[in-house]
């Protein structure tokens, strides 16, 4: 119980500020706004975080969590090439609601000169693990291709929903990046289809 109650505790501090990263810019967030809001103690956010520029390896936590929500959300009789494009669409479209552009375009951008291992290529992350399930349920029902392995098509998916979020951040927000991807997303995976 002691465990799930700490994770609450961090993803309140994560969900808050990320929320106001989106409102109030990051330079304008202060560590006592993101206090605040989560309704947690100074104590607790330095539990977990020891500066306010930790907070930004937490996107994918943020992600993950949403994906979470997607997933209980899910009809699971659904085709299952249908929920992978579903989830494309419902996540780039919180993103564009959600996250700042230029916050992004500036996470996306440090992952490529960090030394680091990125988190958002981390395969033990509840993103990965979903997408595999579904790839897998697809091959099953044969509705994706099972001549391919399920670890491959997962990582292509994931390859081009980054792709589209980097296209996007490049052209500054100039088009919507959940109709975008609707539009786009079919077409990329088309070839797994069954």
């Amino acid at each position: 119980m002691e465990k799930k109650d700490k994770k609450s505790v961090k993803s309140r501090i994560v969900s808050a500020a990320w929320q106001l990263f989106y409102e109030k810019g990051y330079n304008g967030t202060t560590m006592d706004d993101i206090i605040e809001l989560s309704g947690t103690s100074k104590g607790s956010f330095y539990y977990y975080f020891s500066t306010k520029d930790e907070l930004l390896n937490t996107l994918s936590m943020i992600l993950d969590d949403y994906y979470e929500e997607l997933e209980a959300k899910m009809d699971p009789e659904m085709n299952s090439f249908s929920k992978l494009l579903y989830l494309n669409y419902e996540t780039h479209t919180m993103m564009e609601e959600k996250i700042h552009i230029d916050l992004l375009s500036s996470l996306y951008s440090t992952q490529l000169v960090s030394e680091k291992q990125s988190h958002l290529l981390d395969r033990n992350r509840n993103y990965y693990r979903l997408l595999y399930r579904i790839v897998e349920e697809g091959q099953k029902r044969g509705q994706i291709r099972s001549d391919v392995p399920a670890s491959e098509v997962t990582r292509y998916y994931a390859m081009c929903e980054r792709a589209l979020v980097s296209d996007w951040c490049l052209n500054k927000g100039a088009y919507s990046l959940g109709q975008y991807s609707r539009e786009c997303m079919p077409y990329m995976m088309e070839h797994f289809k069954a």
